[in-house]
């Protein structure tokens, strides 16, 4: 992992809002449809330059409340699809941990190292739940950005 200060970068797509609590029960679980529209949607639409992000932001307090988890790019050939919205990843400083490995499971795994980090008593950083985000590097790499003070 590694402390990094990222610009602000806007991206398009669709947004969902949850809870943890509510993902891991199938039958209210929302993430997994929110990339399916995505993909079925948008990903047609990426141009050879775009990132894929998954966004996580407006919480309502911290891991344990609601959020918002948008999927989006940062850039697409056209933005005229039906509920596609514009969001921002914050500019600031972030601290990034990374996996590689079959999707979406890397990415279940390496969100739990992510809590397992900041639930410990010795945790040196202190997330500010502000913007949060998974960047897609590939078909089997993904990184995740946590904004910390």
């Amino acid at each position: 992992m590694k402390v990094e200060t990222i610009e602000a970068v806007k991206a398009y797509g669709f947004s969902v809002r949850t809870t943890n609590q509510d993902e891991v029960d199938p039958t209210k679980a929302k993430i997994g449809q929110l990339w399916q529209g995505f993909f079925d949607q948008a990903f047609p639409k990426l141009t050879p330059d775009s990132k894929v992000y998954g966004v996580y932001t407006n919480y309502e307090s911290d891991f344990t409340g609601e959020f918002d988890v948008i999927a989006c790019a940062n850039a697409l050939t056209d933005q005229d699809l039906n509920n596609l919205i514009e969001t921002k990843i914050e500019a600031g400083k972030y601290l990034t941990f990374s996996a590689e490995g079959e999707l979406p499971q890397a990415v279940i795994d390496l969100w739990g190292e992510v809590w397992a980090y900041f639930s410990a008593a010795d945790c040196p950083h202190v997330r500010t739940y502000t913007t949060d985000f998974e960047l897609y590097k590939g078909e089997t790499e993904v990184e995740i950005s946590i904004a910390i003070q």
